[in-house]
């Protein structure tokens, strides 16, 4: 049960009344609430009174709520800015989270997930803004507040393990946008995520490259956002122009998270996941040690759940025989020295690790919490806003 704070305020919008009246009924015995049908609604009501929060739409008549989200960041920075949406593109989520948003909730919604996330971004608004006056004293009280430093420090870590989590709900949900499109892939992206952190740990890849592969796992196919329903559904053999824009995918996928910082990592696996260790793959016909390491591991990983798990056409095959298929692929399709890492992890393991690929803690598993953070101020040290603030005239 959430504690109730009517000392904070929220400004919910979204152009459809039924939400907005949905959403104030539930939030409004813990917070004080004002909705708004609008970006240009809500912009006037932020100018005449001050928000902890602002829960809106991406998806808007007129100014966008991507857009907003960037005019809130720039003139009302204390503000915290959740999104909603409902995953129709996968551009406007990304964007969201590149122009500021702490969190974003997927369309339809659960309310409960609502409460949990306004009451975590009330959070991070708290630790951030005793952050701020802690540093603002630091010089003159440092002697004084040794202990308050140990404390800070610790609330720190946590914030910034929990924008790591953000940062990987984000991937999560990207990933489940596309399996949604594709019911033969339902907890694919989940289980490659998992057993390609498996076998990276097995090949002794570090960290921040276990990170890295993370994401590339999750986002390998993010491309396939841009090949028609026609082609990625059809349930016959592709024609030679349909498997070639097929292909295309490649580039689709690089072209989305090309310039994004913290999905930099994901493209080693994006744009080789198709090649192969003897060559003869696409795009590029890479083989052996000039496949990246990470599609090298993801080769296997993907090949593995693919053959354990139900299509449509086709019941999962066993472990037995998705090692054999492995095994016979060695030097061809796979990188042997990946194989050997996957046939040095006990079946039993491989079955354990298939149970809890879902679980969202799984990651604190492979990849160390010191490593995790360094990632995160990475982020924020290299990120920042370029380019001019694309608002409305009314908003201007």
């Amino acid at each position: 049960m959430a504690t109730k704070n009517k000392d904070a305020s929220i400004l919910i919008i979204d152009d459809e009344e039924p939400i907005r009246r949905l959403l104030v009924t539930y939030l409004s015995d813990s917070y004080r609430c004002v909705a708004a049908a609008s970006a240009n609604e809500a912009t006037t009501l932020l100018s005449g009174s001050s928000f902890n929060l602002v829960l809106s739409d991406i998806n808007m008549p007129g100014t966008s709520g991507t857009e907003l989200c960037q005019y809130i960041n720039k003139a009302y920075p204390d503000t915290v800015v959740i999104m909603v949406s409902g995953m129709t593109d996968i551009n406007y989520a990304i964007e969201a989270m590149r122009q500021g948003a702490f969190d974003y909730i997927t369309k339809p919604f659960d309310l409960g997930q609502v409460q949990i996330s306004i009451d975590r971004a009330l959070r991070y608004q708290v630790l951030v803004a005793a952050k701020r006056y802690y540093e603002q004293s630091l010089e003159e009280t440092v002697r004084l507040r040794t202990a308050e430093l140990r404390s800070m420090n610790e609330d720190l870590n946590r914030m910034l393990e929990a924008l790591y989590q953000n940062y990987r709900a984000t991937l999560r949900a990207l990933a489940g946008a596309l399996e949604a499109r594709d019911v033969e892939t339902s907890g694919h992206s989940d289980r490659v995520v998992a057993y390609s952190l498996r076998l990276g740990r097995e090949r002794g890849l570090s960290h921040k490259e276990l990170i890295a592969l993370e994401q590339g796992a999750l986002l390998h196919d993010i491309g396939k956002i841009g090949v028609r329903d026609s082609i990625l559904l059809k349930c016959g053999t592709l024609t030679g122009p349909e498997r070639e824009e097929m292909r295309e995918h490649i580039t689709f996928g690089l072209r989305i998270i090309n310039g994004i910082d913290f999905l930099s990592g994901a493209a080693p696996v994006v744009g080789e996941h198709h090649e192969k260790y003897d060559g003869s793959g696409y795009p590029l016909g890479l083989c052996g040690d000039g496949i990246h390491i990470n599609a090298r591991i993801f080769a296997v990983a993907d090949a593995f759940d693919a053959i354990t798990s139900d299509r449509p056409y086709r019941s999962s095959s066993s472990y037995t025989e998705a090692r054999r298929e492995i095994i016979s692929g060695s030097g061809i399709h796979f990188d042997p020295d990946v194989v050997d890492a996957f046939l040095a992890v006990p079946e039993s393991e491989w079955s354990d690790i298939r149970k809890i690929a879902e679980s969202e803690d799984y990651i604190e598993h492979i990849i160390d919490r010191h490593e995790i953070r360094s990632f995160v101020i990475s982020l924020k040290r290299h990120s920042g806003f370029t380019g001019p603030l694309n608002l409305s005239p009314q908003l201007a």
